[in-house]
């Protein structure tokens, strides 16, 4: 069934920026939304395998969330407080290390840097520096951390670096895992210029990576791969940063992504889903003896949302005071990975190739145009979902951690049909 949808107003389109992107894809205007289905103005239902970029882990306006955020303002409690001393910000502090830090053996100071997640990396960035006394940071092939001028200069995507519009320095790309096939050794190239004198690599301050790189594909590094960056840095003194920002909150099972790993990295960003509700709200963890920042050398207006600490507190103590959600989200992600292995069976000529780790899923094309027909013809069915990759050649699903069994099976044969349609015509 193809759903006709209301297209937006003449109005919008004229009034915004030409830099908008998602609603040209999903040119329709939408109204409302609960769990994981959004409903724009004529009714019409999508299933939402988006997630606001991974921004809704727990769903559009859960209830529980939503009680308790709905509650605070009705008592006119604090919205504003940038880092002045709050019970909500209290509540969350401590909520946040007994639930997931503690149980981890985790011991970071929290850092408040600002609303999104550019500013957590920003900070990262700038402490990074500040401890090792160093500028360079090292970052990963088709990485992507944030559009700040910081964050652009570890990130590979060559069209955002382009917007840049000045000299993008102080960072040095290296391959990510399996970027040669398996056909180099891993980190031969860094190793050697970290311990050759005539190498002209400057002594790093950090390495930034992400565990799974959603924006450049879905591309999922092994554990070893991850325990041997770690054990590198180590060995040379350098800072290890894990970008957490996407792929945190529990989207690949565990609330951490780089759990799996067994690492402990020196420094965490966190954004997107940490608030629960969908509000603005970002975290840099730091170990302990990094934290020697002076009173305000970093700050920000927007470092103190009181009302996303508030729906952040009761995610936690929602979601993971068990193991219930990270059993369900590996459990779901295994669903996914069998159905995409039995398309790419299906269609083996056309070498698809299904990526991803828990619920963070991708289903490779052989080029960005024929994924953009099969989200193209999934929205044309009522599903949202997005491509990823640095050719856009990536079905990525980000779907609600919090799905329902029945919105989950609908997604799925919606998307497989897409796929189908596409490759058989």
């Amino acid at each position: 069934m193809t759903i006709t949808s209301p297209t937006p107003s003449e109005t919008t389109t004229e009034l915004e920026s030409q830099v908008r992107s998602y609603s040209r894809s999903w040119p329709v205007t939408f109204d409302r939304a609960v769990g994981a289905t959004m409903y724009d103005t004529d009714g019409n239902a999508y299933i939402d395998f988006f997630a606001g970029a991974g921004s809704l882990n727990y769903g559009h306006n859960d209830p529980a969330l939503k009680k308790v955020l709905l509650d605070y303002l009705a008592r006119d409690g604090i919205v504003h407080s940038l880092d002045m001393f709050t019970a909500a910000r209290e509540e969350f502090l401590t909520t946040f290390a007994d639930t997931i830090l503690r149980p981890r053996g985790l011991d970071h100071k929290v850092v408040f840097p600002g609303p999104g997640g550019a500013n957590a990396v920003e900070a990262a960035l700038k402490l990074a520096r500040k401890v090792t006394g160093r500028e360079s940071v090292i970052s990963f092939t088709n990485a992507f951390h944030g559009m700040t001028l910081g964050a652009l200069s570890v990130t590979g995507n060559a069209m955002k670096r382009g917007g840049a519009g000045v000299p993008l320095v102080h960072a040095t790309p290296m391959p990510y895992d399996d970027y040669f096939d398996g056909d180099v050794q891993d980190f031969l190239y860094l190793e050697r210029l970290l311990t050759d004198s005539g190498g002209g690599l400057n002594q790093p301050a950090a390495v930034i990576v992400e565990t799974i790189q959603g924006e450049g594909g879905i591309n999922a590094a092994r554990a070893e791969w991850l325990r041997n960056l770690a054990d590198l840095c180590k060995r040379h003194g350098i800072l290890l940063i894990v970008d957490d920002i996407q792929m945190g909150c529990g989207r690949t099972g565990g609330f951490f992504s780089f759990e799996e790993a067994g690492i402990v990295p020196d420094i965490i960003t966190l954004s997107k889903s940490i608030s629960g509700y969908g509000l603005p709200m970002a975290l840099t963890l730091v170990r302990p003896e990094l934290d020697i920042w002076e009173p305000g050398e970093h700050n920000g207006t927007f470092r103190g949302s009181n009302p996303a600490f508030v729906t952040a507190t009761e995610a936690i103590r929602r979601y993971w005071s068990d193991d219930t959600l990270e059993r369900s989200t590996i459990s779901r992600g295994l669903a996914i990975e069998s159905r995409f292995n039995a398309l790419v069976a299906r269609y083996e000529s056309y070498g698809l190739v299904a990526k991803g780790r828990g619920l963070a899923r991708g289903l490779q094309f052989p080029s960005g145009e024929l994924a953009g027909r099969v989200t193209k013809e999934a929205f044309a069915g009522g599903l949202l979902v997005e491509t990823s990759g640095p050719d856009d050649e990536v079905v990525k699903l980000l779907p609600p951690l919090t799905i329902s069994p029945a919105e989950f099976e609908a997604g799925m044969r919606i998307l497989e049909q897409a796929v189908v349609t596409v490759l058989e015509n």
